[in-house]
């Protein structure tokens, strides 16, 4: 059973992020869902491996994220005051060693937003992180910047809301990720 026509994407994951991406089948549905994500309504619930251990257990992290593009580092995201807002609820489930499974719900929806939230509010950047990550962190331990996008609630005005969990991805479960409990609060 085929779609009459391809779905289109309702929000973006960076290229090597894993987990749950929504899709919507027809234009009415698309609209409903984007005016859901700018709403604020989308509940979304993302797990992180740091390269490092950041102090606390749990948190808020109020950031201005700014694009900022230079010839010899391309572009990228910086914490600036000119910036917008940007949002995330934190809580470490799970220490590794030296690294830390943090997991985060964002409330807006920035590029590169829990990246630069682990760097610079946390003080670690996901391992593996090619742009944020320290020359050398990177590679050791990870083939790609380890972000997972493990669920997303969608709420639906009169019918049940669309719910969507994806499981850890094998690299995660490679470095003794393993799959947290129900969030705190």
């Amino acid at each position: 059973m085929g779609f009459q026509r391809a779905p289109d994407a309702v929000h973006r994951l960076a290229t090597d992020t894993s987990g749950c991406l929504l899709l919507a089948r027809n234009p009415k549905a698309l609209k409903r869902f984007n005016k859901a994500f700018e709403e604020r309504l989308v509940a979304k619930t993302y797990l992180a491996v740091l390269a490092g251990r950041p102090q606390g257990e749990s948190g808020t992290i109020r950031l201005k994220l700014a694009k900022i593009s230079s010839e010899a580092k391309g572009w990228r995201m910086i914490a600036a005051k000119q910036g917008k807002e940007a949002v995330s609820h934190w809580e470490r489930v799970q220490a590794l060693g030296a690294h830390s499974v943090i997991r985060f719900a964002p409330e807006t929806g920035r590029t590169h937003q829990l990246r630069i939230h682990a760097h610079k509010g946390l003080g670690a950047p996901l391992l593996g992180d090619p742009i944020y990550g320290s020359e050398s962190q990177r590679g050791k331990g990870a083939k790609r910047t380890m972000l997972h996008a493990s669920s997303l609630i969608v709420p639906r005005e009169g019918k049940p809301a669309i719910e969507a969990h994806a499981p850890l991805p094998t690299d995660f479960t490679a470095l003794g990720v393993s799959e947290p409990g129900p969030r705190d609060g």
